[in-house]
């Protein structure tokens, strides 16, 4: 087992083509998560959106077993779980008998596709722990495409969809369509998942997606500006961990997925201060 050394050569593979698309997907990946993360925590999906990236694993199998690219297949399958948790989900609970349902049923069947080809087995790894590093161009430019429809259908669906994340009994006395907003919220889960895998992988998707909101939430009071810190630290993690895993060779994903959670860690100790300090008078 060799210990970790510092590369001197660092700066220059920082400055390599891969890495700049690295960087840029890291943009794109960061104005989807910090949007939808704090949607994610105000309708107490955090296990549905964790679930997601799993449920796409059968389309990721599936389509390196058939030629297909990998990311289609996973945007698929995470749609196709998404529309049917947001259709049979009405309420936090029920979500949580249909996500469990449905992520059940996609992790068996994407085993099962695995095994079925030794393709789709040598895939697995980068399917569950990402290869931010291979991103191709042609991904960017379909990322930035994602980005600008989900700013779009945020924009149009803002209100409704904050209303009935925040009291969703309320909402509906007011005429907000609930299933409507449930299946349009985990629609668009879906893609920011199948765009954020590549980065990290299935298993340490959470952290993208869910650890920066909950950590801007902890900072910020209104939900605009949660969003905007979100998708800051979000950024802060992928960057940072893009850099420090070439100072010293690391998988870009685990230092990308630490950073988060040290940042989580630190404000969520501050803020456990902050609340149990007594008033002064």
């Amino acid at each position: 087992m060799t210990g970790l050394t510092f590369d001197p050569n660092w700066m220059e593979t920082l400055s390599s083509p891969f890495m700049t698309n690295a960087f840029l997907a890291g943009i794109c990946i960061s104005i989807a998560a910090g949007v939808m993360g704090y949607f994610t925590i105000a309708r107490h999906s955090t296990f549905a959106a964790h679930a997601l990236a799993h449920i796409g694993l059968p389309g990721a199998t599936g389509a390196v077993l058939i030629g297909a690219p990998v990311w289609a297949g996973m945007g698929v399958f995470a749609l196709a779980g998404a529309l049917a948790i947001g259709a049979l989900g009405k309420r936090a609970s029920q979500r949580e008998i249909a996500t469990g349902t449905v992520l059940a049923f996609a992790t068996g069947l994407g085993l099962f596709f695995a095994r079925m080809s030794t393709a789709a087995s040598q895939q697995m790894q980068a399917i569950l722990f990402g290869s931010i590093l291979t991103i191709t161009t042609n991904q960017i430019i379909g990322f930035a495409v994602f980005d600008l429809l989900l700013l779009a259908v945020v924009s149009v669906i803002f209100h409704p969809l904050l209303f009935s994340s925040l009291d969703d009994e309320v909402a509906a006395t007011r005429g907000v369509p609930i299933t409507a907003m449930n299946i349009a919220f985990m629609a668009i889960m879906a893609g920011v998942i199948t765009i954020s895998v590549p980065a990290v992988g299935t298993l340490l998707v959470f952290a993208l997606v869910v650890t920066p909101a909950a950590t801007s939430m902890m900072v910020t009071s209104s939900p605009v500006a949660a969003m905007l810190v979100s998708g800051l630290l979000c950024l802060i993690s992928i960057w940072g961990g893009l850099a420090l895993s070439t100072m010293v060779p690391m998988p870009p994903s685990f230092v990308i997925v630490t950073l988060s959670t040290i940042i989580w860690g630190a404000a969520h100790a501050i803020h456990a201060i902050r609340v149990r300090r007594p008033s002064k008078r």
